[in-house]
């Protein structure tokens, strides 16, 4: 399941946030993909880093919230 996540394209990446943005949470699967995205030798713009940031500050200022 890793190498999956880890392999994920940019293409996936902007529609996954604009999803978790717009209904104000994020399950804890979306989680590890972000998390796997930042984390891997995957290859992720600077756009794109920024995006995955957002979600985590906004997480963890209370704006978003972790479901099961």
């Amino acid at each position: 399941m890793a190498g999956t996540i880890q392999n994920q394209s940019s293409q996936a990446i902007a529609p996954l946030i604009d999803r978790i943005l717009n209904i104000g949470q994020l399950s804890r699967l979306e989680h590890l993909q972000l998390v796997s995205t930042i984390l891997s030798d995957y290859k992720v713009t600077d756009e794109e880093r920024s995006q995955i940031n957002r979600v985590f500050d906004e997480l963890q200022i209370g704006r978003l919230k972790l479901v099961s």
